[in-house]
């Protein structure tokens, strides 16, 4: 049950006539030596920790160590409870949500990287939202971090998640590929439809450069996780609907790196470019990093 591509993916769950979290569960019982319930297990505390970070980032205003970001996911939160949101309840829960995980990782508190602590986000707030939503269990959502892992092996093998290779179209690009994707099963939409809303993902923010102010994964960082969630929603819906990507999955992960190795060192996670070389970026920096010179 081995799988390199999402062609190949798509060719196993319409030969098994199983869906991707299954296709996935049998490739990591096969990779790993782990039985079903060893991988359920290790799936679970991950998840668990996931929910610790989204709920803590939105009831707490967790400040980073540098005091760069912090209290943004709990404000959009609160707000949602008070006043009707412009762009939906669920849309609103699942950005705040992204952006509290992010704030936990810039707190040095515990979080999953799904698939970089730069995205940790996205598939958190994403994921845990659309279980709220249709009242999914724990034992459902075990099935989208399979599916999403899935996608995510994929790009990694064939492209990057990481954003000093691939941008941050390769960071965030990739774990609203994988939310998407996840979400997509979740709601029982086809293995076709969820490499479909992966790759309108992807395409959505093609070329998205990583230029992180004073070279720390803050900001612009969580406001992008924020997009990712957003994006992935977007893209699930889309695929749902019967939308397809008219340039294949592969094809678009191919593309996500080369056009990722086709971006300057500068937009790729050295914070010389970007917005972490405009003026206040470059005096964030030396507030940060002079203050911590003075200590």
């Amino acid at each position: 049950m081995n799988f390199t591509t999402g062609a190949e993916l798509l060719d196993l769950c319409k030969q098994s006539n199983k869906n991707i979290s299954e296709i996935m569960m049998m490739r990591e019982q096969n990779t790993s030596d782990l039985t079903e319930r060893q991988i359920i297990d290790k799936m679970m505390s991950s998840l668990q920790i996931m929910k610790e970070a989204a709920h803590r980032g939105i009831t707490q205003e967790v400040k980073s160590v540098s005091g760069l970001i912090g209290g943004d996911a709990k404000k959009i939160n609160d707000r949602s409870k008070k006043e009707k949101s412009v762009c939906g309840l669920i849309m609103s829960k699942a950005i705040s949500r992204a952006m509290a995980v992010l704030e936990i990782n810039a707190a040095m508190g515990r979080i999953v990287a799904a698939p970089t602590a730069g995205s940790c986000g996205i598939l958190p707030g994403t994921l845990i939202t659309v279980g709220e939503e249709f009242e999914l269990n724990d034992e459902a959502l075990l099935q989208g971090l399979m599916t999403a892992s899935a996608i995510g092996m994929i790009i990694s093998r064939n492209a990057t998640v990481a954003g000093a290779e691939g941008g941050c179209q390769a960071e965030t690009g990739s774990a609203a590929a994988m939310a998407a994707a996840a979400v997509v099963e979740l709601v029982g939409g086809t293995p076709e439809m969820a490499l479909d809303a992966a790759a309108m993902c992807i395409k959505n923010i093609l070329g998205l450069v990583c230029d992180p102010i004073a070279g720390l994964v803050e900001a612009p960082c969580e406001k992008r996780n924020a997009i990712g969630a957003a994006n992935a929603l977007i893209s699930a819906e889309m695929a749902l609907a019967g939308v397809k990507s008219i340039i294949p999955f592969d094809e678009v992960v191919d593309t996500m790196y080369r056009v990722g190795r086709c971006l300057p060192d500068e937009l790729r996670e050295t914070a010389m470019g970007g917005l972490a070389a405009t003026p206040t970026g470059k005096k964030l920096h030396e507030q940060i990093f002079g203050n911590q010179k003075k200590k």
